[in-house]
């Protein structure tokens, strides 16, 4: 609300109430999340505009019965390679460009398996509204590699996951993904 209101608003007192309900936000999520209340007004004063959902993109990668995960170097979980969507990218575009920086495999995509808000599902909170995006996809080339924030890649059957980094991705999503997969006439998942 604050983001929208100082975006719009043209009345001097609008205007300042708008920016204490900033600083309210600001300090309401410091409360929450344990940081400092400067950094969070950091975070949230670099927004402009009407606030929009962020776009994160995400690579089911199949080989057999299994599904590729990329171990992160932040937090030492795994998950679908994948990160957020570049502005002038195309979504699918983008979730090959991480596939292929986060695991040494370039991949082919082959179809959007799910679209969902971030928010419905058991993530951890993030400062920002996102919608994730799941694209299949198949190797075309290369081999297992790490980069600057994966140190690991392989293939998981479902049953055998290791442990998620939740923030990106949660167990009952790849579940849902990989009955998505074995099913090559299924609509997209949604919400």
């Amino acid at each position: 609300m604050a983001q929208t209101g100082s975006t719009y608003a043209t009345d001097p007192y609008d205007i300042s109430r708008y920016h204490r309900l900033a600083e309210i936000a600001s300090d309401m999520m410091s409360r929450g999340s344990g940081i400092p209340s400067a950094v969070v007004a950091d975070l949230l004063g670099r927004e402009a505009g009407h606030p929009t959902p962020k776009v994160d993109v995400r690579a089911a990668v199949f080989r057999d019965q299994e599904i590729l995960l990329v171990r992160e170097r932040g937090d030492g979980l795994w998950t679908l390679p994948g990160g957020w969507a570049d502005v002038g990218e195309s979504p699918s575009a983008a979730a090959a460009r991480e596939t292929l920086e986060e695991s040494g495999y370039r991949i082919r995509i082959l179809r959007l398996l799910a679209v969902y808000d971030r928010d419905r599902h058991p993530h951890p909170p993030l400062a920002y509204h996102a919608y994730k995006l799941f694209f299949e996809g198949d190797v075309a080339g290369g081999e297992p590699a790490s980069s600057d924030e994966t140190d690991a890649a392989d293939f998981f059957a479902v049953e055998a996951l290791p442990p998620l980094s939740t923030m990106r991705v949660t167990e009952s999503q790849i579940a849902r993904l990989f009955r998505l997969h074995r099913d090559p006439c299924a609509p997209t998942d949604f919400d």
